[in-house]
């Protein structure tokens, strides 16, 4: 097997690393963080009262609104289940608009995403998202803010599809949709301490229908039952048959397979997945470096420019639209990035339908309100 390259900045690599593994279980890091995850449970309790008495609004907005989020830290499949989730709607005859916090990007008021965006300045992952799905899309930092932009940019739209909103309470929701990954809840406990961003199981925000997700392949532990006793659906992922570099021409994976010097680099939330899916198709990786999620394009460049130019680089999707810009044609590296195709459970699909169908109208019977 291949050595790990160690990535550009290893003591934060190994601290992260190091938590990863402490949310798995219950061992001396965790029980270490658990006071302060304690003092987040008392803070989250808090916010929640709060909003439960009235002192918090969240406001309701004159469409439908499907959040799609999850409970643990990162890396769960979001992104994907997104792009799956408006291609459905788009097909049942939805005219769906996206909104999205943009990590990692510039803004500071809400912006539109569209092809020709920088993801430094709105997010990689709606940057994805607007070139996958075609659909509007726009981030900002309030989530009520940037639906609102969007609607008056796009007034076709007929449902807001909000990306990563699970905790964003701000934002009335009609339907919810939570995504696990195979880490399952971890150790079952809340930040610092494990991998929850909030106490599971709990009902959701806003009172509308739950959905829960799993993807990736078997959870490492079974999934404590939602308090609803919401169904788990599932959703089969795999890296597809080519890759494509920043021409756009496509190459079919198997062709890696006679590469002389072949490395892969990933700055998402689980790089080392991706690599794990590389090389169950058959590929030697003779460099794997696992980057900080949401890495820039600088860094991405100066993580390949310490290499030899003849390394043939495959990286995930989310780090081409920052990396492949960046690629002028005197650029000697060789990169090619590798789409990851999900496939939703009809199951689920039907469920969501369910769900919607009698929100059509919504916005003659809602108006601009609050509750």
């Amino acid at each position: 097997m291949a050595a790990e390259t160690p990535p550009p900045t290893p003591g934060l690599n190994r601290w992260s690393q190091a938590l990863q593994r402490a949310w798995l279980q219950r061992g001396p890091l965790a029980r270490l963080l658990w006071p302060v995850a304690w003092l987040y449970g008392r803070l989250w309790a808090l916010r929640a009262a709060l909003y439960r008495r009235g002192v918090l609004h969240s406001t309701r907005l004159p469409l439908p609104v499907l959040v799609v989020g999850n409970v643990v830290v990162g890396g769960a499949g979001k992104t994907p289940t997104v792009i799956g989730l408006v291609k459905h709607l788009q097909q049942r005859g939805w005219h769906p608009g996206v909104i999205s916090r943009g990590h990692g990007g510039r803004h500071r008021t809400p912006t539109q995403v569209t092809d020709r965006s920088s993801p430094a300045e709105v997010g990689d992952e709606p940057t994805l998202i607007a070139r996958a799905t075609g659909a509007p899309v726009m981030v900002g930092r309030h989530r009520v803010a940037a639906a609102q932009a969007l609607m008056a940019q796009w007034p076709q739209v007929d449902i807001i599809v909000s990306d990563d909103g699970m905790q964003h309470w701000a934002l009335h929701r009609d339907v919810t949709l939570v995504v696990f990954d195979t880490r399952g809840i971890g150790n079952g406990w809340l930040l610092p301490a494990g991998l929850l961003r909030e106490p599971w199981p709990a009902p959701a925000w806003g009172h509308g229908p739950l959905f829960v997700l799993q993807t990736g392949g078997p959870m490492a532990g079974d999934l404590p039952p939602h308090a609803g006793a919401a169904p788990i659906y599932t959703a089969t992922r795999r890296l597809a048959a080519h890759a494509l570099n920043a021409r756009g021409e496509s190459r079919a994976l198997v062709d890696f397979l006679h590469s002389p010097r072949l490395g892969a680099l990933a700055g998402i939330a689980q790089p080392h997945a991706f690599f794990r899916m590389l090389q169950a198709q058959g590929l030697r990786l003779d460099h794997t470096l696992a980057l900080p999620d949401h890495a820039d394009a600088t860094v991405l460049m100066q993580t390949i420019a310490g290499f030899d130019p003849h390394v043939v680089w495959l990286c995930t999707e989310k780090d081409a639209v920052k990396l492949f810009p960046a690629l002028s044609p005197q650029t000697p590296y060789q990169v090619w990035a590798v789409p990851l195709e999900q496939t939703l459970d009809p199951a689920l699909l039907d469920a969501i339908d369910d769900a919607l169908a009698p929100l059509h109208g919504l916005s003659s019977r809602h108006g601009h309100q609050t509750s």
